[in-house]
This record gives structure tokens, sequence and C-alpha cells, in this order.
């Protein structure tokens, strides 16, 4: 199996290094491609503009001055590369160093041609390789200029060479610098599969290394290591939960199994039976109502709710709530007063916030003694809305308040609950990333609608 992978790591390198060798082979190809092609042009437009200005010197210059000036021109050619000649309409010389004139190719476009001329005042040799030009002269006359191309042929065979010299060794470094390219990148990207496997055999600690400098690769690699470390923390909550849900419904049915039982063995008719079928939903509605409460948290943690997120108006969430409990804590023997004073609006979902509050006063009248007074507030503190709800109880200990809002845990036992109200509302108000503040007393607790500062 190793030997297996090392081969296909082995492909896979060749492959990255020859696809990356060919990418830097094909541009150093175009380049010289490019600069040859500009060379060229360059060269041959220098060319055809210097046969352009003969053309229009002797345009201007009188019909019977141009065989001297012919004559001067090919008298400062100290290098014997240039042709001038002039043909009358009939063709026949006029003055030059070209005996006929030369007929244009069926290939040749307009202006400058590359043809073979017959010059006449280059010893021992009948037949010249040119660039011409044939001009028509204002009187029929035609003027022939052109360059002689061995020079340019030369150059140009220099400038080849000497392209041919640099693409060897850079053709040599780009291939290696592809198979170095190739090599580094597969190694990264051998290193991203290790992890990944890793990681499916359950080692979700695992994370990939960033540079202090880092390139494009180190910067994908600490995105992937930010995704792990949400992963994990992800999967740590639901491993959580899970753990919570087990803790927490052991003793509930293992107490529900032992009453089944005991009621079963124990009832002889039918109103018994209907009793500890009575008693056995109570439970069942209790183990319901952990579950439902560890899934909410788990959804107030995951932030799923904030794109429902609308204006609330606090005044009527007061209102509302205070007009739902007043006979909860009527039947309870305590009294409920509600205090708003001013309009507050924020930004939040109205259901959630409803609940927090709800949870908050539901522990008011619980925790509260018999025929106290719970009141809830709506009040502002230097434009900070601020909700808060108190009774005339004992209060949370100091040493306790850091508890209280965590998962499962129950102050005093001798009240219902299973401890998640206040984990609850700590998971709404956080998902608002608005803070809970208790008293002095320790007997009231708000909710600061705005961000805490640290």
């Amino acid at each position: 199996m190793f030997a297996a992978e090392r081969r296909a790591r082995a492909r896979a390198t060749w492959r990255w290094g020859g696809a990356l060798a060919g990418i830097l082979v094909f541009q150093s190809l175009v380049l010289v491609a490019i600069f040859w092609a500009f060379a060229t042009g360059n060269m041959r437009r220098g060319i055809d503009h210097g046969l352009l200005e003969d053309c229009a010197f002797f345009a201007l210059t009188p019909p019977h001055e141009r065989p001297e000036e012919i004559r001067e021109k090919l008298t400062r050619d100290v290098h014997r590369d240039r042709f001038l000649a002039l043909f009358d309409a009939g063709g026949r010389l006029v003055g030059g160093n070209v005996a006929t004139m030369p007929t244009r190719p069926a290939t040749a476009g307009p202006g400058a041609f590359v043809t073979s001329v017959r010059p006449t005042e280059l010893p021992g040799k009948t037949r010249d390789v040119a660039r011409v030009m044939i001009c028509p002269m204002p009187d029929g006359s035609r003027l022939l200029t052109g360059i002689d191309l061995d020079d340019t042929e030369e150059a140009l065979a220099l400038m080849w060479r000497s392209l041919l010299l640099g693409l060897v060794p850079g053709l040599l470094l780009a291939t290696g610098f592809g198979l170095i390219l190739a090599r580094r990148a597969a190694k990264q990207v051998d290193a991203v599969r290790r992890l990944a496997q890793r990681i499916v055999a359950g080692d979700l600690g695992q994370r990939l290394p960033v540079a202090a400098r880092p390139d494009s690769f180190d910067l994908l690699c600490a995105h992937i290591n930010a995704m792990l470390d949400q992963l994990q923390t992800l999967v740590a909550e639901v491993r959580g939960v899970g753990d919570d849900i087990a803790h927490q419904m052991r003793t509930p049915l293992t107490r529900l199994r032992a009453r089944l039982e005991r009621g079963l063995r124990d009832a002889d008719d039918r109103e018994a039976f209907v009793a500890v079928a009575e008693r056995t939903l109570a439970e069942v509605d209790t183990l319901l109502g952990i579950v439902a409460a560890l899934l909410r948290l788990r959804e107030l943690e995951n932030h799923e709710r904030r794109s429902r997120f609308a204006p609330v108006d606090l005044a009527r969430l007061v209102e509302d709530a205070c007009d739902l409990h007043r006979p909860i804590a009527e039947d309870a023997g305590s009294i409920l007063a509600c205090e708003i004073s001013g309009a507050a609006t924020v930004e939040g979902d109205a259901s959630l916030l409803f609940e927090a509050l709800a949870n908050l006063i539901d522990n008011a009248i619980k925790f509260g003694p018999p025929g106290g007074r719970v009141v809830v507030r709506l009040s502002t503190a230097e434009g900070v809305p601020v909700i808060g709800v108190a009774d005339d109880g004992e209060g949370i200990a100091a040493t306790e308040r850091a508890l209280v809002i965590q998962r499962f845990y129950r102050g005093r036992r001798d009240v219902n609950g299973v401890g998640l109200g206040l984990a609850l509302v700590k998971g709404i108000v956080d998902l608002h990333e608005f803070y809970l503040r208790f008293g002095s007393s320790g007997s009231d607790i708000s909710i600061v609608c705005e961000a805490p500062t640290y």
C-alpha cells in the first residue's frame, strides 16, 4: 500500500513538473517569437521609411537634375548597399546602378518588396537580393530605390543565434524550476492529504503549518485551519449535547422504569393503572422538556436565527410578558408588577426575547417567597434599554452567579426544574450580543440591551 502511494506521489510530481515546465517553456518560446517579430518588423519599417524618403525627394527634384542627384547619392554610399536607378517611360535606364527594372512578384503587396536585382557597379556580382520600392515620377519616369539585404540578413542571423543561445539555458531553467515548483506543490498537496486522512481517522486536533510570511498556499492553509477549528468546536458541542442528554436522562429514566415496575406490580385495579400512567406521562414530559431545551440551546449557540432579526418594541414585549404571567403569579400567591418608563426599540428576535423574559419571571415567581412581590421594569440608562426582573427572595449568592447560567446547575433542590432556564436566557442574550447583569443583592437580574465592554 505504501509503495503504491509513493508511486502515485511520484507520478503526480512528474505530472505537475511536466505541466509547469511545459507552461514555462511555452512562455519562453512565445517571448522569443514576439521579440523576433518586433525585431524584424522594426528593421523592415526602417528600410521602408528610407525608401519612401528617396521617392519623396526625387519626386520634388527637377527631371533634368535627377541623374546627377542619383550619382551623388551613390557616390556617398561607401558601403555599396544602396540601389538607385531611374528608368524612362519605356523602361530604358536613365541613370543608376541597376541594369533592368525588376518584375514585382505576384505575391507581393503594394509598397516595398524583396526581389533579385542586376547591379552594374558591383564587380563580380551579377545578381543580388534587395528590398526595393518602385515609385512613379511626375514626368512619367520611374524611380527604383532599394537596400541590399546582405547586412540585414547577417544581423538577423546574429540575432537569431543570440536568441538560441539565450533560449537553450532558459528552457533548461524553465524545466528545472518547473520540476522544483511541482515537487513543492506536490508536497503541499500531500500535506493536505495526510491531514485529511488523520481527520477521517478521528484526530480533529491536527492543523496545517502556516509560515510567518504566508504565500497563497499558506493563506489557504490558514483558512483550512480556521475551518477545522470551527468543525472541532461544532463536533465538541454536538458531543456535549449528547453527553448532557445521556447524563441528565439516566436518572429520570431509571426512576421512570422503577416507578413503572413498582406501579405495575402493585396496581390491582383500573384506577391504579391510570395513576401509574399519569405519573409516567409527567416523567416523559419532563424528559422531552430536557431534550427540547438542549436542542434550543444548540440552535442559539449556532446563531441560526440572526437572519430573523427585526425591530422589537420592548415596552409591548414587557407588557405581554406581564399579562401572560399575572395569573401564574396569582396562583403562586405572588404579586406581579410591571413598571415601564419610556419606549425603547432594539434589533432582535421578538419570540426569543419574550422567551428569555418569561424564564426570568418564572424563576422570580418560583424562587421568591410566598406572598412576595415580583417587579418587571423597563428603563433606559444613558440611552441603553434595560429589562430587569426582581423578587423579594434571598437572591443568588455571588459565588453562584457564574454557575447558575450553566446547564443543569440547580442552586435549590426544593423546586421543580432541570437547571436549563438561565442557561437558555444566557444563550438568547449572547445571540443578541447583549449581557446579563446581577443586582447587588442577587435577587434581581437585568438584560442590558447593548454589547458588553471588557
